[in-house]
């Protein structure tokens, strides 16, 4: 077996490019999602080590002195932060002449050629699920036996070698969570509408939904929700009750964890014997019923994708979901006492200044517990990337979707709606939803009767203002 680093190597400040991360950027409140795609190649491979720089704050020169120790590095990378993780690879290699390193993540997946081209110091990437890619890899196989690389030989050519088939037997997989205790810090890991510390996990992977902007289920995780038992799950979270007694709340990062409602309603019955606070991705149209029995059995909070407030915008997506529904699903949530966590996207397609201003009113009506608004960001991979390019809606200068501090650009733009329109109603879109009267006085009342949540919710209020800032000067 290889000595293997897995690396989520040092990027910009503050710069969140996990793969549980939607949109690999600095965000308006510094947050990090736990690296579950690294740490699950990296429970396969015995004698490993994980390094997630950015939350650890582990630096290049401390990277590349650890370099020295290993045989294979495996980098996880995305778009906007390919140049720069090229760069640290490069270094890598001056540091370890002999250290093998592939690249993992969405970017490659779909542009294996172009990402080893622009990458000398790549020698291969692993194309979509890359767990079982991995552990063959460090197991020092022949990389021609080596389903789902791409590589150069010995003749410098690349090389595509067949797809890897899709996982099945998602039980087959190690719990992650042994690795985040051997390798992470937990408290490093923070999300402004989760409870501190968290674990985030997967319990399945792929999503039946087909949004043209989303990211994982075009180009690595694949459109049907494959499952881990509700067993299966159940037994990481007793583990990990054992292994993480200060933890106060579990995320499933699935993309839908309610696509399967028998499913979700059977692992919340096993984290309610267990006591356990938990929270996780939905779709705005879970039926009543079960929502109460997740509720019942330990669930706090859902983070709903609204994306948009205008009909016409969620066809043009194939969001498949419908705003009366969402509207009602919305309104059980707050009757039932679950925190929704909603997450909106401008410059879309279809937006103009009437559809913002639609899904703006639509947000401060339906009054989630807390918003992101996001920027359309179209991904190599996805069919928004395909709909830009065709119409001419993605300029090449906005291609790396960030700025050069990794802060969210607005990379569309239309003949009636300027990226500078699109850009601006971020703050327009916040402003108004948290200024308002009923909103601020909910927070305050958070605020008095918890001293862990003033404190938090002020640390959050300073890191806005900067992001704004910061917003103002990429402007």
């Amino acid at each position: 077996m290889m000595k293997t680093l897995f690396l989520h190597p040092p990027s910009f400040d503050g710069f969140d490019g996990g793969a549980g991360s939607r949109y690999q950027a600095k965000r308006e409140i510094k947050s990090f999602w736990f690296p579950t795609w690294l740490a699950q190649p990296a429970a396969l491979v015995p004698g490993s080590k994980l390094i997630d720089a950015p939350p650890a704050r582990v630096r290049l020169d401390a990277v590349t002195a650890q370099a020295r120790n290993y045989e294979l590095c495996v980098m996880h990378t995305s778009t906007p932060s390919f140049a720069s993780d090229v760069k640290v690879a490069e270094a890598l290699k001056a540091a370890n002449p002999s250290l093998k390193i592939g690249f993992v993540g969405a970017k490659v997946a779909v542009q294996p050629a172009e990402s080893l081209a622009q990458g000398g110091a790549i020698d291969f990437v692993a194309r979509n699920e890359f767990d079982f890619t991995i552990k063959e890899i460090a197991e020092g196989r022949d990389w021609s036996s080596v389903d789902g690389i791409s590589y150069r030989n010995a003749a410098d050519v690349v090389i595509h070698n067949q797809d890897r088939a899709i996982l099945e037997d998602m039980d087959s997989l190690p719990f992650v969570t042994e690795v985040y205790k051997r390798d992470l810090r937990i408290e490093d890991y923070f999300i402004g509408y989760l409870m501190h510390p968290y674990i985030s996990l997967y319990t399945g992977r792929g999503c039946k939904s087909h949004c043209t902007f989303c990211l994982w289920p075009q180009t690595v995780g694949g459109h049907r929700y494959r499952v881990r038992s509700p067993g299966h799950v159940a037994a990481e979270i007793r583990q990990s009750l054992q292994m993480f007694p200060q933890v106060k709340e579990y995320f499933f990062d699935d993309d839908t964890f309610t696509d399967n409602l028998p499913r979700a309603e059977a692992i919340a019955k096993e984290l309610g014997r267990m006591g356990v606070t938990w929270s996780c991705n939905a779709k705005a149209n879970v039926p009543r019923e079960t929502l109460k029995v997740l509720k019942d059995n330990g669930l706090r909070l859902l983070l709903v994708g609204y994306e948009s407030g205008n009909q016409q915008i969620l066809h043009n997506i194939k969001k498949g979901m419908r705003i009366e529904v969402a509207r009602k699903f919305t309104q059980d949530c707050h009757d039932l006492g679950i925190k929704i966590h909603g997450t909106f996207i401008l410059g879309l397609p279809g937006e103009t200044k009437e559809t913002i201003e639609e899904t703006i009113k639509f947000a401060t009506e339906i009054n989630p517990h807390t918003i992101q608004v996001s920027l359309a960001a179209p991904y190599p991979g996805t069919f928004l990337y395909k709909q830009a390019v065709e119409n001419g809606w993605l300029d090449a200068q906005h291609a790396e979707l960030v700025d050069e501090s990794g802060v969210q650009i607005a990379p569309l733009h239309y003949p009636h709606l300027s990226h500078t329109e699109i850009f601006d109603n971020v703050e327009t879109f916040y402003k108004r939803f948290y200024f308002r009267a009923p909103k601020i006085a909910s927070i305050v009342n958070e605020m008095v009767r918890s001293p862990q949540m003033m404190k938090r919710r002020l640390r959050e209020g300073v890191e806005f203002f900067q992001f704004l800032r910061e917003r103002h000067d990429a402007a």
